[in-house]
């Protein structure tokens, strides 16, 4: 898994060539880019790129009308593991038992989201 502390540092990483099958971000991202940004310019980099937001608000800019945009994915905050390997699963295409869906080829834009901090 490879981690980023912001959308440039994501986007650098896909530049230079670093194996992405999956783009794990929140919704709010340090760095003024939103996570969505970085999901359509990655994308532009990698077609074909999966993207799982999260977000522990309800009202933000994928959501509308209680409606998710065509073909986003998103998991609420606050989540155990197991919710969020069973979606990192469904969203790569594998099964949830079995082998670990988190391989190297994700990339991590929610390390920091992990501590302390807003609720992305």
């Amino acid at each position: 898994m490879l981690e980023a502390g912001d959308g440039p540092t994501a986007l650098r990483l896909a530049a230079e060539g670093a194996p992405i099958d999956l783009l794990l971000a929140d919704i709010i991202l340090p760095g003024g880019m939103k996570g969505s940004e970085v999901a359509r310019r990655l994308a532009g980099l990698r077609p074909g790129l999966r993207v799982l937001f999260m977000s522990g608000y309800t009202e933000n800019a994928i959501v509308h009308h209680g409606r998710l945009d065509d073909g986003v994915q998103l998991i609420g905050k606050p989540f155990p593991r197991e919710q969020l390997a069973r979606k990192l699963a469904e969203v790569l295409g594998r099964p949830a038992a079995g082998a670990s869906p988190v391989a190297g080829n994700v990339i991590d834009l929610t390390a920091r989201a992990r501590g302390a901090g807003p609720k992305g």
